[in-house]
């Protein structure tokens, strides 16, 4: 029978470990600076602790680090990883900049939201990441101590795996864990209210809303959730929430002909005035059976020029590892045919006359 992991429980939850193994109340602090502070890779390593303690930790649990199986690296410098969680797979996008490394990690294996746009969203739900799932994402990567920020944007809706993320987040933050300022640390979502509530009462790390259109019956088309968390009551939960110097990002995804028109800069303007929230958009990837394709450059140069005009902070996001899916909406171990392939396949041209003939009016 396998031994249960330590790597991924909280102080509380180290403090019931050692509890029930019969050792002193302060072995739990100990045994969480080991595995997080000091990155312990064996009870050995432990030497604050009991050789006793020790003796009993090994015989009823594992540390629970593994490392990734694969890697695929961008010629940007990107890098994909493969991690296996059982007998499934979860991918996490390791994003190199000159002052800052950002660790995209996943929280669940697929997800059951159905976003039009998603290459996740086709390989459904198969499964939440633990915490110790999630953290071994950064913790075992030979990039580990590079990483300086975090998202929370790969695989899954977090606020669906809501116990999981917030023991990640905790482990991340407190002094006795990895000690990150919450400022380094974002989580999105497509708006799932019940989980906010909780991750806004609970952490203080920043949040991204998956938005991509200011019209409820368009985003619905995009994101279905939409019908059940209108984006509105999303914005008021902001709102009422007094977000103060935590950051709101709002996620915008830019489709050509769908959601990229001066009616939706203005819209999208008018939802969000007074809430201090800043716009990235994000260039739109494409995947298969969704035909869709990238706005244009110059007109996400003008959308963001007429949000910034209307007083909304919005910036454009570079695409990185888009040559070995590892961009924003490709994450997936489940391949219906290689979104690389699909992109070659078609030029411009092509796929722009195929859009027109199938999509009214743009995201």
């Amino acid at each position: 029978m396998s031994k249960q992991a330590l790597f991924g429980k909280t102080l509380e939850e180290l403090t019931i470990v050692t509890a029930d193994l019969g050792l002193p109340a302060f072995a739990a602090r100990q045994l969480a600076e080991w595995l997080y502070k000091h990155r312990a890779v064996s009870f050995d390593d432990m030497t604050n602790l009991s050789r006793s303690a020790r003796s009993k930790l090994a015989e009823n649990f594992d540390i629970g680090i593994s490392e990734p199986t694969s890697v695929a690296v961008s010629t940007d410098g990107t890098k994909k990883y493969l991690f296996s969680s059982g007998m499934r797979s979860v991918e996490t996008a390791w994003i190199p900049e000159e002052k800052r490394g950002t660790l995209c990690v996943s929280t669940q294996i697929g997800c059951r939201r159905g976003c039009l746009f998603c290459m996740t969203a086709r390989q459904g739900f198969q499964g939440n990441l633990s915490a110790g799932e999630i953290l071994n994402q950064y913790r075992s990567l030979p990039e580990t101590e590079d990483v300086t920020h975090f998202v929370f944007m790969g695989m899954g809706e977090p606020m669906d795996n809501l116990k999981a993320v917030l023991s990640t987040l905790e482990i991340l933050t407190s002094d006795w864990g990895f000690g990150f300022s919450p400022k380094k640390i974002t989580v999105s979502t497509i708006g799932i209210i019940e989980g906010l509530d909780q991750l806004l009462e609970r952490s203080d790390c920043r949040l991204a809303l998956s938005l991509h259109s200011p019209f409820p019956d368009e985003r619905a088309e995009l994101i279905p959730c939409e019908r059940r968390y209108p984006v509105m009551q999303v914005l008021d939960l902001f709102r009422r929430a007094e977000l103060g110097r935590r950051r709101l990002t709002i996620e915008y995804l830019m489709i050509d002909g769908r959601n990229d028109s001066a009616r939706h800069s203005r819209e999208l303007s008018r939802i969000l005035e007074g809430l201090g929230a800043r716009v990235n958009l994000i260039p739109y990837h494409p995947i298969p059976d969704f035909p869709g394709t990238p706005s244009p450059a110059g007109r996400i140069k003008t959308f963001r020029d007429d949000l910034n005009h209307r007083g909304i902070i919005a910036t454009i996001r570079r695409s990185r590892g888009l040559d070995i899916d590892a961009a924003c909406g490709l994450l997936t171990t489940k391949r219906s045919g290689s979104v690389l392939q699909l992109r070659k396949k078609h030029s411009p041209t092509s796929r722009q006359r195929s859009f027109s003939s199938i999509m009214r009016e743009p995201e």
